[in-house]
């Protein structure tokens, strides 16, 4: 290939970082999108947006039938240092989006991704294809059926994305609604950047840590403890805010909300790996149609807790305890690996 090793890791950190790249900046500047269309300051019209931009991943489908002609034996180890430079987007952008808020308008916050995404497209030119002709898979209407519906009826794969999706749920929710939890219904927008930045250095270091755990444990085991102290936590904040009022102390519901993102995240790369483990060299289009349903129906059940989180957050605080349980049923309830202990 062209390229060498250290700019195929910088170039593909730099694709991943775009989706989070185009949410979180956008964030600081849905007050003066508010002010722009004459929206009143309790409207939650807003996190419509990070919806639609969620809703835009369906298109992965197309390139997951492409994903399957291309292999790498050095992949684990390239991808971990991608997704290592992709946990400080989160912390850095909504600094960014402030930054050229100060000198500037809301229009080119929303400018600035586009911009970053036509560099990154002209930057991926220079790669190349790294695997055999002979060796790749058909692009045939009959293949690709097959190779969808021997994906979607595999159990395995129907619980785990199960799983990813409803915690999606709950990550859309939050990250949609976040600026007007922080700037409207705690009133203190002038800390949104920083506590942002602060929950994404919480889910930096929660995955990092699952890595380890996974390596340690498996990926079974700790995706259970992970989800189990998620449970927890969602229900003491539930039983917080039943008692002392919607909405819960602000430092409180910031602290259960850093812990419940931080293993949402830790967990995801656990239940992609479970629901892609038994689907071998149709693994591309697993994970096209895994990232399709997560990102979709995530996204869709995500903007209604969000549009109906007008005055307090006590939606977001119960479908993280509904979230949680029906989770925890799942990864307790997977009879895989039962069996694989008692054998």
């Amino acid at each position: 290939m062209k390229m060498k090793s250290a700019e195929f890791i910088s170039l593909s950190a730099c694709t991943m970082t775009l989706t989070a790249l185009g949410i979180d900046i956008m964030l600081p500047a849905f007050g003066e999108l508010r002010q722009h269309f004459g929206l009143g300051p309790e409207s939650t019209a807003t996190a419509q947006i990070i919806t639609f931009f969620f809703m835009g991943q369906v298109a992965q489908i197309i390139f997951g039938v492409l994903s399957d002609r291309f292999v790498g034996d050095q992949m684990a180890r390239i991808m971990s240092l991608i997704f290592t430079i992709f946990l400080f987007t989160p912390v850095l952008a909504p600094f960014l989006g402030l930054a050229i808020l100060s000198v500037s308008s809301w229009q080119m916050v929303f400018l600035t991704p586009p911009i970053f995404a036509v560099i990154i497209f002209l930057w991926s030119l220079r790669l190349e294809e790294s695997l055999p002709r002979e060796q790749r898979l058909a692009l045939n209407w009959i293949s690709i059926r097959q190779s969808i519906w021997k994906v979607l009826s595999n159990r395995i794969f129907f619980r785990y994305t199960s799983v990813a999706t409803l915690l999606f749920t709950a990550l859309s929710s939050y990250v949609s609604s976040s600026e007007h939890i922080v700037g409207e219904i705690y009133g203190k927008p002038k800390l949104f950047a920083w506590i942002f930045a602060a929950i994404g250095l919480v889910m930096a270091f929660c995955t990092l840590m699952n890595s380890r755990l996974s390596s340690r444990y498996g990926a079974r085991r700790s995706i259970k403890w992970l989800l189990t102290i998620y449970m927890v936590v969602a229900s003491i904040l539930l039983l917080f805010t039943f008692i002392f009022g919607d909405p819960p102390g602000m430092f409180v519901f910031f602290i259960a909300v850093a812990l419940l993102m931080g293993i949402n995240l830790a967990v995801e790369p656990n239940s992609s790996a479970l629901a892609l483990e038994p689907m071998g060299k149709i693994a591309g289009i697993a994970s096209a149609v895994y990232g399709t349903f997560f990102f979709s129906i995530g996204a869709s059940l995500g903007s209604i807790i969000s549009k109906i989180m007008v005055k307090g957050v006590f939606p977001l605080v119960v479908s993280f305890f509904i979230i949680g349980l029906i989770t925890v049923l799942l990864v307790f309830s997977d009879r895989h690996t039962i069996s694989k202990q008692t054998s």
